[in-house]
């Protein structure tokens, strides 16, 4: 039994007639009466009766028809989906992406890479840099954009961008009369960090030494904790403390909620990177996501070269 058979029956059926169903096929009526033959013999069971002028299909051939119906179809399938393998930016890809970076590196990106890589939608989910990475190393992710330091097994890195860190306290604040804010200056007043367990917090502690040894003396019981970056930024409008944003996290209509002030000296930055497994299959594909991110004019950051 073979696919091209099947079409024959499939043909014959919708056609209701051998000579239009051979002409279908682009075969001589011989030929495609042969091969029918073939199959029912095969088969052992026939699948049209001849013995009328009309072409009529027998209960069994009837079945069997629908089922070479379906199995054409899975064929087809199988086609397109060789295809796509052969055009790496055809076809889903499937995109992790931090909490902390989704909402604003997404609307960028979507437009960036409508233009870059039109056949390629975007099958997206947003979580903690640990699950995402138990779902790429399953192989239920093609890559996640998340933020250094990241190392793991069987997983490669690239670079995307780095962003500056700022430090944002409510209005009337006392850091408001100042053009910069010192790490001892930080560390002094209350400040509002993501929940443990959130890589921005790990990052933001990282590069901020003395906001880290406070904690540590202090203990996380005292840490003022919000559950995400946009409850944080409105906790602080409010007068609960202050807080350190990415420079993703701030829009130029903030000023209203709150004041933004640059760390003094040089200022802790976050990098992010994309991730993928070291035998990732579609390296074209991942190349038109860091292209699409850093054609995205993402503000505030400064992109990673090519």
């Amino acid at each position: 039994m073979t696919l091209t058979e099947l079409r024959y029956i499939v043909a014959v059926a919708q056609e209701k007639h051998f000579g239009r169903a051979a002409q279908r096929c682009a075969v001589s009526q011989p030929t495609l009466s042969i091969a029918i033959k073939k199959l029912e013999e095969e088969l052992a069971v026939p699948l049209f009766d001849r013995s009328s002028n009309e072409v009529i299909i027998t209960g069994a051939g009837g079945r069997i028809i629908t089922q070479a119906m379906r199995v054409l179809h899975e064929a087809d399938m199988i086609f397109r989906l060789a295809d796509e393998g052969k055009n790496e930016l055809a076809g889903t890809f499937r995109l992790g992406l931090i909490f902390t970076v989704a909402p604003y590196l997404l609307p960028k990106l979507i437009l960036s890479l409508r233009e870059i890589a039109p056949g390629m939608p975007l099958m997206l989910e947003e979580n903690y840099t640990h699950v995402l990475t138990d779902a790429l190393k399953r192989g239920e992710l093609d890559a996640i954009v998340i933020a250094e330091p990241f190392r793991e097994a069987g997983i490669t890195t690239q670079p995307l961008y780095s962003e500056p860190f700022f430090v944002i306290v409510p209005k009337g604040h006392k850091f408001e009369e100042l053009d910069a804010v010192t790490q001892k200056e930080l560390a002094e007043e209350n400040v509002l960090l993501l929940t443990e367990g959130n890589c921005m917090r790990d990052n933001i502690l990282e590069n901020c030494s003395e906001l880290a040894a406070k904690q540590k003396i202090d203990g996380l019981a005292s840490t003022l904790q919000g559950s995400s970056i946009n409850t944080i930024r409105h906790m602080v409008a409010s007068g609960l403390g202050i807080s350190v944003m990415p420079a993703t996290a701030l829009t130029e209509n903030d000023h209203l909620l709150f004041s933004i002030i640059p760390f003094a000296g040089e200022a802790p930055v976050r990098r992010v990177s994309i991730a993928c497994r070291r035998n990732f299959v579609r390296p074209k594909a991942l190349s038109a996501i860091r292209r699409a991110v850093i054609a995205s004019q993402l503000a505030g950051v400064t992109f990673a070269e090519l």
